[in-house]
């Protein structure tokens, strides 16, 4: 099928630093005989600490690097990569200005299929060798292949993604971390819990190496666990809008796009596998396979899965952008309701910005969020650790795909044309989303607070608000511009027998 603009950017990613990611246990202090300077001190890290060629595809600045012809085609099923090189705007903190607040938002580390999904994988493995005559060219390796991976559970490497996403979010807000803990929240899932407590490892490890910094002592901790499910108000899990947790509507508009760019790739892998049992719905399964048996291979995500190789750098880019759709249709600003279950969370996120109790009667927790000790809103430094469903709702509450118009099924769209949107740029495994406040020196009014929002290093313009060059906006205007889920929404529409949707 013909494709709508040239994706090749996506495969042009450089590493433009020395240093790689590390496990905690390859981290080790700097020889220095002297007490270094701040600057000493990171050029030092960089130098001695983090110059490691052991896990040279997961670097802490730039994220996973290798297998780019693959990587970054794999959807929501990505690892985390750096979007520096595609901003275009810089997302360094502008000269002259001072970081007086930060929130991150993470998705956890690369992990194992879901239960339901791996049961689903096993199976089509089982089914193909049952039914297949012969196994020809790349497919070869699937007449003996076993079913290897687990479910749900975090891998080697997912753990040290977000180990050096720590790391990363200490450089980069380091002069508010060295002498502040982040205030730490995690969705209740197993993988997510885990995913914070290896972002503390990261931050901790580079408080103690830090000549500056404090609290050398005790780390911090994961302060709330928010159970998960249908009976439970969780702003970092959807689950209790019971409307929309019936709707198909992504799943529809993956199927129309399907039946547009799998029934070629099936013949084509039918004549691979003659007599297999395989139908156009096998598709995307298989090539799921290709990013959860890379990730889960090696420590480092270095062993290119055989699954990757079966299909064509076309195919790759049709399946990336059937995820996409998946997510914008039924998380996103695409769903009638998508943006309800991000409202909790931007509500809360107010709160933090403003030093103000929490107004919002969608999914908060009231009982944590009335609770200083569970939600205080003077820590200046916060992480939450999710999902990427609900971080794609919160993004779409927040307004920062309100530029992009209805992604189209009958073709495909490139994350450049859908300015700035698609799974594997919004919510790869290890994605993160940095909430910076901030102050200038040249501001005409020395009280003026900016807001700026990255999107894996990618700055997204703010919306509803008068946007500045740098992507900001004033923090009172940006929160008029979010009157809509300031207002609620729709969500009154999640328990309604005919929503008004």
């Amino acid at each position: 099928m013909a494709h709508a603009g040239d994706r090749t950017a996506l495969l042009s990613y450089q590493d433009d630093e020395e240093s790689v990611g590390t496990t905690p246990a390859q981290v080790e202090a700097p020889v220095e005989r002297n007490h270094p300077t701040k600057r000493q001190f990171f050029s030092n890290v960089s130098r001695q600490v983090l110059n490691r060629r052991g896990l040279v595809c997961n670097t802490i600045e730039l994220g996973y690097q290798c297998n780019q012809e693959y990587a970054h085609l794999w959807g929501q099923y990505s690892p985390y990569s750096s979007l520096k090189s595609k901003s275009t705007i810089s997302p360094d903190v502008p000269p002259g200005c001072t970081i007086t607040f930060a929130q991150v938002l993470s998705r956890h580390g690369a992990r194992h299929p879901t239960a339901a999904k791996t049961k689903i994988y096993a199976e089509l493995i089982d089914r193909i060798q049952k039914t297949s005559k012969s196994y020809k060219g790349d497919f070869k390796f699937l007449e003996t292949f076993r079913y290897p991976l687990k479910s749900d559970e975090m891998t080697e490497f997912g753990d040290t993604q977000l180990f050096n996403s720590g790391v990363k979010f200490y450089r980069r807000y380091q002069n508010l971390a060295k002498g502040i803990k982040p205030f730490i929240r995690a969705s209740g899932s197993p993988r997510v819990v885990k995913s914070a407590e290896k972002f503390i490892e990261g931050f901790h490890r580079s408080t103690v190496l830090d000549p500056e910094g404090a609290g050398k002592g005790t780390p911090p901790v994961v302060g709330v666990v928010i159970p998960e499910g249908p009976s439970s108000n969780n702003t970092l899990d959807h689950s209790i809008c019971e409307t929309f947790e019936k709707d198909k509507s992504g799943k529809n508009m993956q199927t129309i796009f399907l039946k547009k760019f799998a029934p070629g790739t099936l013949q084509r892998v039918k004549s691979q596998l003659p007599m297999a049992n395989i139908t156009i719905d096998d598709i995307p399964y298989l090539m799921d396979l290709c990013s959860f048996h890379t990730v889960a291979l090696t420590p480092d995500a270095s062993t290119i899965s055989p699954f990757c190789r079966l299909f064509s750098s076309g195919e790759w880019i049709d399946y990336d952008y059937y995820q996409s759709l998946g997510k914008y249709y039924h998380y996103g600003p695409g769903n009638t309701l998508g943006r309800e279950q991000g409202i909790g969370f931007t509500n809360e996120l107010i709160a933090r910005l403003t030093n103000t109790p929490v107004v919002d009667n969608t999914n908060t927790n009231r009982t944590l969020n009335d609770n200083p000790a569970t939600f205080p809103l003077n820590a200046t430094l916060y992480a939450d650790f999710s999902h990427d469903n609900t971080m794609t709702s919160i993004y779409a509450a927040m307004g920062l795909f309100n530029r992009t118009n209805p992604l189209p099924v009958d073709r495909v769209q490139t994350p450049v044309q859908s300015d700035g949107y698609s799974a594997a740029w919004t919510v790869p495994f290890a994605a993160r989303a940095y909430i910076e406040k901030m102050k200038c020196e040249w501001s005409p009014r020395k009280d003026d607070e900016f807001v700026r929002v990255l999107l894996n290093d990618r700055v997204f313009p703010l919306y509803g608000c008068s946007v500045d060059a740098l992507g900001r906006c004033e923090l009172k205007d940006w929160i008029k511009g979010l009157s809509y889920a300031v207002n609620g929404g729709k969500w009154e529409s999640c328990f309604a027998r005919n929503p008004a949707v």
